[in-house]
């Protein structure tokens, strides 16, 4: 069982940064795959970035070069760090947990934090 706490959220103009951070409980975390998706309202949850339990990172294209997946497997975190967000990244961001190797369908995943809402104003 793991358990996922997100963190980091919050209100940001376009051309900020954030950083969420994604806590996960259990002593195999350095075995899971991670994942980060968002969901807008009235949007289906779409896949962000995924890291592989030995480091390896993929990013969907609209993210790529403004968003970096990282963990701390000492730490069972998880994170992402976001810049030069824009609005159309606003929507609350999930993390989540999968054996094997990292995925973008999100029904691969069996584990989900909470969720934590990132707003970007223009």
């Amino acid at each position: 069982q793991v358990q996922l706490v997100e963190s980091g959220g919050g209100l940001v103009q376009a051309g900020g940064s954030l950083r969420l951070s994604c806590a996960a409980s259990g002593r195999t975390f350095s075995s899971y795959a991670m994942g980060w998706f968002r969901q807008a309202p009235e949007k289906e949850r779409e896949f962000v970035a995924a890291i592989w339990s030995g480091g390896s990172t993929y990013y969907t294209d609209s993210v790529k070069g403004r968003f970096t997946i990282s963990r701390d497997n000492a730490k069972n975190t998880v994170y992402l760090q976001m810049n030069n967000l824009k609005p159309e990244d606003t929507a609350a961001y999930y993390c989540a947990a999968r054996l094997g190797g990292g995925n973008i369908q999100y029904s691969t995943y069996d584990y989900w934090g909470q969720g934590t809402q990132v707003t970007v104003s223009s």
